[in-house]
C-alpha cells in the first residue's frame, strides 16, 4: 500500500493544482487585460477570443483536478487522467512563447518550466498510479 505520508502528498498537489488552475482560468476569461500585460506588455488585443478558449481550458482541468483530490484513493484511474491532462499541455506553451509577437521576461520564464513540470506532474501521476496497481497484485497474489 502506498504510505499516509504519499496520499497526502498526493491530495495536496491535486488540490494545488486545482487552484492554480483556477487562478490562471479567471485571469484569462475575468481579466484578460492582466494576461497580456503580465505575459506581454502589451494591451489586450484577442478578436478570436483565443486566451478565453484557453481559460476555458483550464477551468476543465480545475474541475477534473478537483474531483481527483477525492476520489483518487478509491478510484485510482483518476489519475491516469490527470497525467493526461498534464501531457496534454508539454507542447502548447513553447509554441505559445515561440510565436508571440512580445513577450516579457516573467512570460518567458513561465512558459519555459510550464511544459517541464507538466511532464513531471504527468510521469508523477502514473508512477503513483503503477505503484497502486503493483500493491494491489501484490495483495491478490497472497
Amino acid at each position: 500500500m502506498i504510505s499516509p505520508r504519499l496520499k497526502t502528498f498526493v491530495f495536496v498537489l491535486l488540490l494545488a493544482l486545482a487552484i492554480w488552475d483556477l487562478i490562471l482560468s479567471t485571469t484569462c476569461l475575468f481579466y484578460p487585460e492582466k494576461w497580456f500585460a503580465t505575459f506581454h506588455d502589451a494591451p489586450y488585443i484577442d478578436p478570436q477570443g483565443l486566451l478565453k478558449r484557453t481559460g476555458a481550458g483550464w477551468v476543465a482541468f480545475t474541475l477534473l483536478q478537483f474531483i481527483a483530490a477525492f476520489r483518487w484513493v478509491k478510484e485510482p484511474w483518476w489519475l491516469v487522467l490527470i497525467a493526461g491532462v498534464r501531457l496534454t499541455e508539454i507542447f502548447t506553451d513553447w509554441v505559445y512563447e515561440y510565436s508571440a509577437q512580445s513577450m516579457t521576461t516573467q512570460g518567458k520564464i513561465a512558459l519555459f518550466l510550464a511544459p517541464i513540470s507538466n511532464m513531471l506532474l504527468g510521469w508523477f501521476f502514473i508512477w503513483v498510479y503503477l505503484k497502486i496497481m503493483r500493491d494491489r497484485d501484490k495483495v491478490a497474489g497472497s
